[in-house]
């Protein structure tokens, strides 16, 4: 089994990124699970075309502890086992602590057990990098660690901090960095910037994904651009892509 945390700020096309590599390992023949730890849960829509996963933390406020693994997960594209961590009543409770309830709880009800994955990713956001945020790279969970960022300031200021974060925890049996993936957005310099970013961690960009449309167009009909354009360079890119991440 193989666990992937795909970290970086809120917007930089994370979650996308992530949800065409889970339909790129499945489309190699990969069991693929992918857990979304982002309280906004919307990790994993382009899988299930926009239907709902009941989310960990919702559960959990309605149920307690009497909810099954079947409550917890919905099977997407090839049969991607989907899971949300979601997030606490705004104002109330703390984002990162349903993280780690969600990861506790997928593990109580066997689910890695039941699903027996190849590929685990971990989707999660990457603004903050404190508490639960940081659960993923703890040992037992992700086996390694990517960053996306495109050469946007903001985007390259967060990438920072979750690398420096990994950093700080070597020593400790948490996940190593394994690169940065690079999303462009077309801005001046790009590779330039995020060059200089991977020589500062000492670290590589592990892949790049062009700037390209066809990824709005696949996520207005609720796919990835594996499935909804299979053939397009787009897919070819994340194909590529998930080939990178397996031998980084």
């Amino acid at each position: 089994m193989k666990k992937f945390a795909i970290y970086g700020k809120g917007g930089i096309g994370k979650s996308t990124t992530v949800s065409n590599l889970s339909a790129a390992f499945a489309d190699m023949g990969h069991r693929v699970m992918q857990i979304g730890c982002d309280p906004k849960a919307d990790s994993t829509g382009l899988l299930t075309h926009g239907k709902k996963v009941n989310t960990t933390l919702e559960l959990i406020r309605d149920k307690k502890d009497n909810f099954t693994l079947d409550d917890m997960v919905r099977l997407g594209y090839k049969d991607i086992v989907c899971a949300e961590a979601g997030g606490p009543t705004p104002g109330l409770g703390c984002a990162g602590r349903g993280i780690i309830c969600a990861l506790e709880k997928l593990e109580e009800k066997g689910a890695y057990k039941k699903y027996n994955p190849d590929i685990v990713f971990y989707d999660v956001l990457g603004d903050v990098v404190c508490g639960g945020f940081s659960m993923p790279m703890r040992s037992g969970y992700a086996d390694k660690v990517f960053v996306v960022s495109s050469g946007e300031n903001m985007s390259i200021y967060a990438a920072a901090n979750i690398c420096m974060a990994i950093e700080n925890f070597k020593g400790r049996g948490y996940a190593k960095l394994g690169g940065i993936i690079l999303n462009k957005k077309n801005v001046k310099d790009e590779e330039k910037k995020v060059q200089e970013l991977c020589k500062e961690f000492k670290t590589k960009i592990v892949g790049v994904l062009p700037f390209d449309e066809i990824v709005h167009k696949a996520k207005d009909l609720k796919k990835t651009v594996i499935e909804a354009f299979p053939d397009s360079d787009m897919a070819k890119a994340y194909m590529k892509l998930a080939k990178e991440v397996l031998d980084a």
